[in-house]
């Protein structure tokens, strides 16, 4: 599925998100840098009733957000961060919880293991276009 939409109209990437995902997915969010991975987590959280500042967690790695209806949302930043030394942080077992797990900078060995162990995984690629965005979601 394609979407574009402005940064005004990113409720249809949200709408059509909830419609498809499961309760309980890794997403993850692929883009060049300043792409609108971290903004669309934003409006995810926000049509969840997260109340409060949604950033990046760059330097954490992660970031959890308890929504209104007692929904969890994790968001993930692995820029810089390998396979291996995620692995040993044991972040791994993060993706147990239940909730949507949102990921930027996922590596693809990342995702391929995930797989391997039976997780479904979804990626939405993000490409800017003059004043809108491409979502390309697939599940």
């Amino acid at each position: 599925m394609e979407i574009t939409a402005s940064l005004h109209e990113l409720d249809k990437v949200v709408t059509y998100l909830d419609e498809v995902l499961p309760q309980n997915a890794i997403v993850f969010l692929r883009g060049d840098l300043a792409a609108g991975k971290t903004t669309l987590t934003q409006a995810i959280a926000k049509a969840k009733g997260i109340e409060g500042e949604v950033t990046s967690p760059t330097f954490s790695l992660q970031q959890c957000y308890k929504c209104k209806d007692g929904y969890n949302l994790y968001h993930y930043d692995l820029y810089r961060l390998e396979y291996d030394e995620f692995m040993q942080m044991g972040l791994f077992e993060e993706f147990e919880k239940e909730g949507w797990h949102m990921i930027e900078w996922g590596s693809d060995t990342l995702k391929a293991f995930l797989e391997g162990v039976g997780y479904n995984v979804a990626i939405i690629e993000i490409e800017p276009h003059n004043n809108v965005r491409n979502y390309r979601i697939k599940i």
